[in-house]
């Protein structure tokens, strides 16, 4: 999916409006939809506070129409991370955030078909799953089998349960920005 310089700054202007609406009670403007915004895919909105994560919520799958799924994944992000507390007023001047718009998933046979900084990884046994965008190996420094097992720790089950015949992994790509 590529989405064009204008499709990325209808959806830049969305999640801040998204975000300021419930922080200042302001009204989300109207976006005018074009293209891939009305397109279903997963998406997944990453907010920090001057470098630090400060939540990531998104759809794994193309549940909405790209414009709602952004929107809602920022509001989620923003104040619904079960991991922190919710964005203030006072802070998010020093907020930044990224969009990460994926591709459709890939089943995968074997790790070899991972290229770590290209691929995003879902990593699901049983109940359990996990996810890592393909830029969270890149910063991080992590090779192959470190990008596993953070995969697996993410998804709660032991970091080498990704050896087991029983897993099942899948790699897709995002357009970040």
């Amino acid at each position: 999916m590529a989405l064009s310089g204008e499709e990325r700054e209808k959806l830049k202007k969305l999640v801040k409006d998204a975000i300021e609406g419930v922080l200042f009670g302001r009204e989300c403007a109207p976006v005018e939809l074009t293209g891939l915004l009305e397109e279903k895919c997963g998406a997944f909105v990453t907010i920090k506070n001057r470098g630090s994560l400060r939540g990531c919520i998104g759809y794994v799958r193309g549940y909405l129409p790209l414009h709602e799924t952004i929107r809602q994944m920022a509001v989620q992000a923003a104040f619904s991370d079960p991991r922190f507390q919710p964005v203030t007023k006072d802070e998010w001047a020093d907020c930044d955030f990224e969009i990460s718009v994926l591709t459709p998933m890939k089943k995968i046979a074997g790790v070899d078909e991972i290229e770590v900084g290209v691929h995003g990884l879902y990593i699901e046994k049983g109940v359990h799953s996990g996810l890592l965008l393909p830029q969270v190996a890149t910063e991080q420094g992590w090779d192959r089998t470190q990008f596993l097992e953070y995969t697996c720790y993410k998804a709660g089950l032991p970091k080498d349960v990704w050896k087991s015949k029983d897993v099942d992994m899948y790699i897709f790509s995002a357009d970040v920005f």
